[in-house]
């Protein structure tokens, strides 16, 4: 995969219930307040311990407030050598709402 590929909501919990590694990209704030249970929160001062230890190979989705900005992170995972990244189209957003049992507060 030479750039990232946009899917939607229900694509993207299908994959995140197979195990795909699930990245949040929105602010510290919003994060804690509400994400998807066992995502990691990728920010510029986490990016290099989490590509140090990442499986390249292993599929990673990305996810922002409404499926905008993970575009770019995306494609900038690629970049780093990632084999497949998704851009979860909708974002946390469309998660809360579509999936509200699957979201961890705090």
């Amino acid at each position: 995969m030479e750039q990232f590929e946009a899917i939607d909501i229900e694509q993207a919990y299908q994959r995140w219930q197979r195990g795909n590694v699930l990245v949040d990209i929105r602010d510290l704030q919003s994060f804690g307040a509400a994400h998807v249970p066992g995502a990691t929160h990728l920010t510029n001062e986490t990016l290099s311990d989490f590509v140090r230890g990442a499986d390249l190979e292993q599929p990673v989705l990305v996810m922002c407030y409404h499926g905008i900005s993970s575009r770019n992170a995306a494609q900038y995972l690629i970049s780093l050598g990632f084999d497949a990244v998704y851009s979860v189209d909708g974002g946390f957003e469309a998660w809360r709402q579509r999936f509200p049992q699957e979201v961890a507060a705090g």
